[in-house]
């Protein structure tokens, strides 16, 4: 598995390099956002650790151009602790984000969990059968891409497997702590709002109106759920 660490914090980058080398990841590096995105256009990686503030191009910018051409998982570092930081560093596509400081073992759990639901091996196979509809959309597994009125519809590695869960389980009401066990992968100390974040960049790419959502919706007070009926 390769990773790429972009900060521009050295000793920081060097730390990383040096644990995530010894869990046996093939890791590059970069100190700024302009080389990160060159980086990712130009090489395969499994996974991009992304920092917020950058010099050059920032983290946001970044990572924004690079779901220009790239579903690769990618996790936000960020300094600031304010809720506003995070939800804006998802909306700009990164699949997680952690905090400084951070525990050099969350960090290597989250690369886990990511790398784990993003390269999950598909079963064997039958391509008829595999297709999920519901709702106008259809489901590629093998692909992992989802399909809105015959175009495809590009979708990060959590976004696709968030609506892939809610439409092969349709009606069933899931909570924010269930979502982040099942697609995450793990307990996120206490902070849903990465669910509520990918819900709605989910709406706003498989709804016909993201404000008024026929499919994907919400149980207020519960959780969210997958509807393939118009209201």
């Amino acid at each position: 598995m390769k990773i790429l660490v972009v900060d521009d914090e050295l000793l920081l980058v060097k730390g990383m390099k040096f644990n995530l080398e010894n869990e046996g990841y093939t890791v590059e590096t970069a100190y700024d956002g302009a080389t990160a995105i060159d980086m990712a256009k130009t090489e395969e990686f499994d996974l991009i650790i992304l920092d917020l503030m950058m010099p050059q191009v920032d983290g946001l910018t970044a990572c924004m151009r690079i779901r220009e051409f790239s579903n690769v998982p990618i996790i936000m570092l960020t300094a600031r602790s304010e809720d506003a930081d995070k939800i804006i560093g998802l909306e700009s596509g990164a699949d997680d984000y952690i905090t400084k400081p951070f525990n050099i073992l969350e960090l290597k759990a989250r690369i886990r969990a990511l790398l784990r639901r993003a390269n999950a091996a598909p079963q064997q196979k039958q391509p008829e059968t595999l297709l999920l509809t519901a709702g106008g959309i259809t489901l590629d597994p093998e692909q992992r891409v989802a399909v809105k009125n015959g175009e495809i519809v590009e979708l990060t590695a959590k976004e696709y497997d968030l609506i892939e869960l809610l439409v092969k389980n349709p009606r069933r009401v899931y909570s924010r702590e269930n979502l982040m066990d099942l697609v995450w992968g793990y307990t996120y100390a206490g902070d849903y709002r990465t669910v509520d974040v990918h819900i709605r960049r989910l709406r706003e790419k498989l709804e016909e109106n993201p404000a008024a959502p026929q499919h994907i919706l919400t149980k207020w007070g519960v959780g969210y759920y997958f509807s393939s009926q118009t209201n």
